[in-house]
């Protein structure tokens, strides 16, 4: 650990994962996100999510999971409403379905992860999860500095909340087998784009285990 005017500077995966400096955030693995991937896929990906949540639990480390959440057509705004269209196909707001409503059975997170009253679900209708949410509050009032994430998708919602959590001051580290992506061209173009600016730590299912679980 590197130490510079009084601040505790993590040099490596070993130093930043501890429960007093870093959380766990599982990203929008939501049963109707899920069901738009193939059953294999989406299987590995829930299969090592769950083997880090597991010693997540067992080393202390606070975990809080995100949902994206779909507004009403009646109180969506212009680029809700378009991007919708766009993502549906239609240039006709009245034939937008919008999926992931707060009621909808698509909404809800699988029941696998069983999310434990001591963790946190919150919502969001942006693609960062901290952008409109209480996360960064949460956060930096446990004095948590660095965030595990993992979830689906790479492309869509997990690289902006690396970007987005880097310019709050965090350390971000992905997991990245149990990430998975909706296209994987375009899964594999953020990996290689969170690589090569270097704002995010990466990882993997078994190495992160062993960490969590030394904690």
């Amino acid at each position: 650990m590197e130490n510079a005017f009084g601040l505790e500077i993590p040099q490596n995966l070993s130093e930043i994962c501890h429960p007093n400096r870093m959380a766990v955030l599982i990203y929008d693995m939501q049963v109707g996100i899920m069901n738009q991937l193939p059953k294999e896929k989406t299987q590995k990906i829930t299969n090592n999510i769950l083997k880090v949540l597991d010693a997540a639990r067992k080393g202390g480390f606070r975990v809080f999971f995100c949902r994206h959440l779909s507004l009403p057509k009646e109180v969506a705004g212009v680029f809700q409403l378009r991007q919708a269209m766009v993502w549906q196909g239609t240039d006709k707001v009245s034939e937008i379905n919008p999926w992931f409503l707060r009621d909808s059975d698509d909404f809800q997170l699988i029941p696998e992860l069983s999310p434990l009253p001591s963790e946190v679900i919150f919502d969001k209708i942006t693609m960062s999860a901290f952008e409109g949410t209480f996360l960064d509050i949460a956060l930096k009032d446990c004095g948590i500095n660095a965030f595990a994430v993992m979830g689906i998708a790479t492309e869509i919602g997990i690289e902006p909340t690396i970007r987005h959590g880097a310019d709050r001051g965090y350390i971000p580290v992905i997991v990245t087998d149990a990430c998975g992506a909706g296209n994987d061209e375009a899964g594999k173009r953020s990996l290689e784009s969170i690589k090569f600016t270097a704002d995010a730590v990466m990882t993997e299912v078994d190495t992160i285990c062993s960490l969590l679980n030394r904690s």
